[in-house]
């Protein structure tokens, strides 16, 4: 009965101590270098959120680290532990920090998006941010072409002529709308990037918004590039083809864009 106890907390001890000794030989001493808030530039909170920040990079701590308690925190930066606490509070909004059982506060590896995921809510911007959102979809939609050509396969290049198909053969404006959609959002997916493929799901509701005519275009497009000529230029070779084809498809929310 001891061995197994002995075994199995053992690890747990060892790591303990490392984390123990790495913050007294590491982190502690650098809490000497954290100023105190003077600065009536920012509010008390924004300088505290800022100090933490700098401390963070300047103790070289990385996800999976602790970070010092809050009384010595809030010590070192000659502030209140309400503020402290809110400053804090702001972090782990922002991901950057979360709370661990027996070990307190520590970094977290950052989710670059989940703040601006938060937001955006169509319902809740106005139409220039909007169509600036909009205007950024556009940009990527026409960068990703080489990363498209790197990475289609027989199969996703299949799936793209299923859903041409589809849209081809109906004349439902909802259906044509949704396969609009649908045959963007896999562009994205055959990219292969995770960050571009996320971004790209929070814009979705966007799209609802140009078939709704919330963003329009200023003027309709001679010998338009359908979803058939993309998906034909795709099956090619040239990445500079199909860009300039999607150019042409985009024309008519370039159009748009204010000079």
């Amino acid at each position: 009965m001891y061995d197994l106890i002995y075994h199995c907390y053992l690890p747990w001890l060892y790591l303990a101590i490392f984390y123990h000794f790495r913050y007294i030989w590491q982190v502690a001493p650098l809490l000497k270098k954290l100023k105190p808030v003077f600065d009536n530039s920012f509010s008390l909170v924004d300088k505290v959120e800022q100090n933490l920040r700098d401390f963070f990079a300047e103790a070289n701590l990385q996800p999976g680290d602790a970070i010092p308690k809050e009384s010595e925190l809030a010590r070192s930066l000659g502030v209140s532990r309400t503020a402290l606490r809110e400053a804090l509070s702001r972090l782990r909004t922002l991901g950057l920090i979360e709370s661990k059982r027996n070990r307190g506060i520590v970094l977290t590896q950052p989710d670059i998006l989940g703040s601006f995921e938060r937001v955006l809510n169509p319902m809740l911007l106005d139409s220039t941010t909007l169509q600036d959102i909009f205007e950024l979809r556009l940009v990527l939609e026409m960068g990703i072409a080489d990363l498209l050509f790197i990475r289609k396969t027989s199969e996703n290049i299949l799936r793209l002529e299923e859903l041409v198909i589809k849209e081809e053969n109906t004349q439902d404006r909802f259906l044509k709308n949704r396969f609009d959609a649908e045959f963007h959002s896999m562009l994205y997916e055959i990219s292969g990037n995770k960050t571009i493929l996320r971004f790209q799901q929070m814009l979705y509701p966007i799209f609802n918004l140009v078939h709704s005519g919330y963003i329009t275009s200023k003027a309709e497009v001679r010998n338009a590039v359908t979803h058939r000529d993309l998906l034909n230029e795709l099956k090619g070779d040239r990445p500079a083809g199909f860009r300039e084809k999607m150019s042409i498809h985009l024309k008519v929310y370039f159009d748009k864009v204010d000079e």
